[in-house]
């Protein structure tokens, strides 16, 4: 996807009095393809029950929108400068709303699932042209700095906005409303881009490397598949080897596809580079454990220690405000006269610290005492990692491979995203089932025992995600050698999207 950069030919937009209007809409638009990461959690309880959905396949509620939105965010890019930013920002729209209105009408856990693959499907055609959007609205520097302020703000608000909506949707009318909702923000924001956006014709130059899209799409989709059969099936049988095996050779076959094609979905180049790619393996890493930390949690507050959808929002409000007081009171002001790795190692360790807290959980924890001290440490180490990952992948690369750059950290998140949320799930229902058949003797304490087993599956799993993020330490410590910025970044950087 090509950015454009300061001195690029103005638009129509560039004088366009209305222009500040127009940020409002593409913020709209970008904040709902934000805020679905996070405000589906709240409601997943309540929509497992009510469509019958088996503790292995919840996580494809999750993971099917964020294997999608990984999978093809590139290929994304590249439609959008081939057929024009604003009329694939419009399609995204149509098409995330549509999606949206064919997720909330679901009446089978598949309908759900292949409902969320298309909303992200449609996130990775409008979250590139949102951007770009943004980049050729708004031309003047000091103009743009600001503009992507507000932008970089609401997206990162997207997930503490998605908890608590998410909250209030679920208690207050129905888990499909967390669905429904998306429709008048799609068409409010269609309406708005009609009038307010202007953009010029795509480029019929433009190629799209499709094989690469569908071997790079189709690997990631065989391995999280396979991590979801190996809970009910075990890990060596034939079926989940084979997808594992299958993943693995699709992806390999990506990777020289990507040395041959005409035109690469992912320029290998920007990915050899090694402080970009211990950016980009140390963010996947992170992520892993973080997406992994909010599907447990959602169910532990809701039904273990019986906390309402809304509550269960608002719980996981001091997590969000630390990773921003990290982000941008911390990280934002050292970054400058410090090395990258020097916030990035003991970001994760903090990070791991919250995680062995959670490990502790029992059926009858505490909040106050036991869940919230994790939650502020977790987020200060993933505010403390996040902006020096964006900062260091995007820093130095040419213009021709900016937009590129800022969709693979992108990618980097839904990936990890999607592998998290479907191997660590695995391993809290395995380790569920292990501990109610090994305890269970006597029926009449069936309940006790399956909450006390479903408590100790997560925990099992937290302890997964805690050696990740230490792991994301690790690699963060021995591949990424930047030295501290001897200034701050242009204003005109593409900034990718916080997932949180």
């Amino acid at each position: 996807m090509s950015v454009p950069r300061n001195g690029d030919p103005g638009t129509a937009a560039h004088a366009d009095p209305r222009r500040w209007w127009g940020l409002v809409v593409i913020a709209l638009a970008q904040l709902m393809v934000v805020l679905d990461a996070t405000i589906v959690n709240i409601a997943l309880p309540s929509a497992q029950r009510d469509l019958g959905m088996s503790d292995g396949n919840r996580q494809w509620v999750i993971t099917a929108y964020t294997l999608a939105f990984g999978g093809l965010l590139l290929l994304g890019g590249r439609i959008a400068d081939l057929v024009g930013r604003k009329r694939t920002f419009v399609i995204g729209l149509i098409g995330f709303a549509a999606a949206s209105a064919l997720g909330g009408a679901a009446t089978s856990s598949g309908m759900l699932f292949g409902a969320r693959g298309l909303q992200g499907a449609f996130a990775a055609v409008l979250a590139p042209s949102a951007l770009s959007l943004l980049t050729t609205t708004f031309t003047d520097p000091e103009e743009r700095g600001k503009a992507f302020g507000i932008y970089g703000a609401l997206a990162g608000s997207g997930s503490a906005i998605g908890f608590i909506v998410g909250g209030l949707l679920t208690e207050y009318l129905n888990w499909r409303w967390t669905l429904f909702v998306n429709v008048p923000i799609a068409v409010l924001a269609v309406f708005g881009a009609f009038s307010l956006l202007h953009d010029r014709p795509g480029h019929a130059g433009v190629r799209l490397d499709v094989p690469g899209a569908v071997l790079g799409c189709g690997g990631l989709v065989a391995i999280v598949y396979g991590f979801s059969e190996a809970q009910p099936r075990g890990w060596t049988d034939p079926l989940v080897l084979a997808l594992f095996a299958a993943g693995i050779v699709l992806l390999t076959a990506f990777v020289w596809w990507q040395t041959r094609a005409p035109v690469p979905l992912l320029p290998l180049h920007v990915i050899k580079e090694r402080n970009r790619a211990g950016c980009f393996l140390t963010m996947a890493l992170a992520i892993i454990g973080l997406f992994g930390l909010f599907l447990f949690m959602t169910y532990y507050l809701q039904e273990i220690l019986g906390y309402s959808p809304v509550k269960t929002g608002l719980a996981f409000l001091p997590l969000t405000v630390a990773i921003i007081v990290g982000s941008t009171q911390i990280s934002a002001r050292l970054l400058q006269r410090t090395a990258p790795r020097v916030l990035m190692v003991p970001g994760m360790v903090l990070a791991a610290g919250g995680m062995l807290i959670l490990t502790q959980m029992t059926v009858h924890s505490s909040y106050a005492t036991e869940v919230l001290p994790a939650l502020l440490l977790l987020g200060l180490g993933m505010g403390l990692t996040f902006m020096p990952v964006f900062a260091t992948a995007t820093a130095g690369v040419a213009p021709q491979d900016s937009g590129v750059t800022s969709a693979t950290v992108n990618t980097s998140q839904q990936v990890g995203g999607s592998i998290g949320t479907a191997l660590l799930n695995t391993i809290a229902t395995t380790s569920t089932t292990a501990y109610v058949a090994a305890h269970l003797q006597n029926p009449a304490d069936r309940t006790r025992i399956v909450r006390e087993g479903t408590v100790h599956g997560y925990t099992v799993a937290i302890w997964w995600a805690a050696g990740i993020m230490l792991l994301a330490g690790l690699v963060a410590g021995l591949m990424v050698t930047a030295k501290a910025p001897r200034h701050g970044a242009p204003t005109d950087t593409p900034v990718p999207e916080p997932v949180v």
